[in-house]
């Protein structure tokens, strides 16, 4: 088994967007994911990129991704990375490609001077807690996640108008 983990290149959007599926699926939100593969296009590869990814490879077949993009943090005055999404295809599991692909975002911050690693996991995936536990993450238990979107957003901003 040889494990290949590389940035994503203009022509991985098939895989990608299938991942982001399947990661929807396993989130019993399927019916939420409307990724497309020209969106993914313009955010990995377009003229502003908006996001980046790895891509990890075993034998030569795609087995999993860590769509990220750049944040920062006011308080350190640097940037930082919010892993957005980390999948494992379930016939890669419990090989460490979730693990290695956290390293290798952990050495993109320490190369860059970049300050934090975050990301957010579902209450229910025991899992990914076990592991991101395993890899020193910590839990923030006094900060509450808010999202503004759909009808919400639009009114909101009709607000600025």
């Amino acid at each position: 088994m040889t494990v290949h983990i590389r940035p994503a290149r203009a022509g991985d959007e098939v895989e990608i967007v299938a991942m982001i599926r399947e990661l929807a699926e396993f989130e019993q939100a399927a019916d939420q994911c409307l990724v497309t593969e020209a969106q993914i296009s313009a955010a990995l590869f377009g003229e502003d990129p908006t996001a980046r990814c790895l891509i990890a490879e075993e034998d030569d077949r795609v087995a999993a991704m860590a769509l990220w993009f750049r944040t920062f943090s006011t308080w350190d005055g640097v940037a930082g990375i919010h892993l957005e999404d980390l999948f494992v295809r379930p016939d890669f599991r419990r090989r460490g490609l979730a693990r290695a692909l956290l390293a290798r975002l952990a050495r993109e911050c320490v190369d860059n001077g970049y300050s934090r690693l975050g990301w957010a996991v579902l209450d229910w995936n025991v899992d990914a807690i076990a592991l991101y536990d395993a890899v020193g993450g910590k839990q923030l238990a006094e900060w509450i996640g808010y999202r503004v979107s759909g009808p919400e957003l639009s009114a909101l901003a009709a607000e600025a108008d």
